[in-house]
């Protein structure tokens, strides 16, 4: 029985399945829209919307260390400087006024090799390319 376990296993060993999840993000900041699979998407998309968080309260409060560990808090998570960069100077002031669900996900239909669910997540309020 899985009483209380977080998080989605994605049929993938913990460091494999890390890098999936740290990768997909990254993805996400960079592009702020991916099409992937249902499950992929539903386990990375509250991490995402939790590290936009982070960094708009950095932003928001007065203390500049506050700011730092921030930076350090991402960094950690993405390991990936021009996506902190981008999260602290696009992302975090363009939510500054949204309280949350900073994400979307539209249905694409099936997959044509298995028949996965796939979906298109992508950051709200973006601008069209």
């Amino acid at each position: 029985m899985r009483h209380k376990v977080a998080g989605k296993r994605l049929g993938r060993d913990m460091g494999h399945r890390n890098a999936l999840r740290r990768n997909l993000i990254n993805a996400l900041f960079e592009h702020e829209s991916i099409k992937t699979t249902d499950a992929k998407a539903s386990a990375i998309r509250a991490e995402a919307e939790k590290l936009i968080s982070i960094a708009k309260r950095a932003l928001a409060h007065e203390d500049p260390m506050r700011g730092v560990h921030a930076r350090r808090l991402l960094m950690a998570r993405l390991n990936n400087k021009d996506v902190v960069a981008k999260v602290f100077s696009d992302l975090a002031p363009r939510y500054a006024e949204r309280p949350g669900g900073y994400t979307r996900t539209y249905k694409m239909g099936m997959r044509n090799g298995d028949a996965s669910k796939m979906v298109l997540l992508e950051l709200v309020d973006r601008e069209k390319a």
